[in-house]
């Protein structure tokens, strides 16, 4: 078998690589570690009022999802609600074309956690679980990532069908950017830890004096995630299926 002389080998390996992105060709992967995803996207506000965030049965109706509607324009309703405790909610969207109209995010590429300056997208998920007499959002950690389980919002009681939920005190959503650039992806975001909000208070406090006029030498307390909160979960009974 004859083998190609070495500069040719060479030039066909040099023209299989040249389309290729610099980062894969030099074998460094293109997703960054959680740090740098923070500091590559930004977290802006938005109008919460044009949005819901659903508990939506998939599949028989035993388990259930997040989904997130959105009203992008006011042409013609992309959902409506009533009841409370819990709230129904009825996806409108769902009955015609809502391009332009409504947007619609059903899974980890349209939404994800973040903690202040922390895109936790690639390290935590996030599941609708049933919880006593409610359905609760849990945001736990992925396999092999350490953190804290977290309630992010409830539908304050349960019922069949898409149910609203109600984010805990201190969550809310925000639109992810790519510097001035919005993106179709929305944060389910919180400025710190639950339960960090005390430590932080106490760390920026002027320290006390002494009767010499001196602040006494103390040491801030270390701020550290909130422990897990113990979740009982059990299957989310529904008859509908999702749109």
């Amino acid at each position: 078998m004859r083998v190609a002389p070495l500069p040719l080998l060479l030039r066909s390996f040099s023209t299989l690589l040249s389309p290729l992105p610099a980062v894969l060709v030099l074998g460094v992967a293109a997703a960054g570690p959680v740090a740098a995803q923070g500091a590559l996207f930004s977290a802006r506000d938005l109008d919460q009022s044009k949005f819901v965030m659903v508990a939506a049965p998939i599949g028989d109706g035993l388990r259930a999802q997040l989904n997130i509607y959105e009203q992008v324009s006011d042409r013609r309703p992309c959902f409506s609600t009533n009841g409370s405790s819990p709230t129904r909610v009825e996806p409108l969207l769902a009955t015609f074309d809502f391009t332009g109209i409504c947007s619609r995010y059903m899974d980890g590429n349209g939404y994800s956690l973040r903690v202040g300056g922390s895109d936790l997208g690639t390290v935590y998920r996030l599941s609708v679980v049933r919880q006593g007499s409610d359905n609760i959002l849990l945001a736990a950690p992925g396999r092999n990532q350490a953190g804290p389980e977290v309630v992010v919002a409830r539908t304050q009681g349960h019922s069949d069908g898409f149910l609203l939920f109600v984010p805990e005190p201190g969550w809310k959503l925000m639109r992810r950017h790519f510097g001035n650039r919005a993106l179709g992806h929305v944060y389910l975001y919180r400025e710190t830890w639950p339960g960090q909000e005390a430590a932080q208070s106490e760390a920026q406090a002027p320290a006390a004096t002494t009767t010499s006029g001196q602040a006494p030498a103390t040491s801030p307390p270390a701020v550290s995630p909130a422990p897990a909160t113990p979740v009982t979960l059990s299957p989310i009974p529904s008859s509908k299926a999702q749109p």
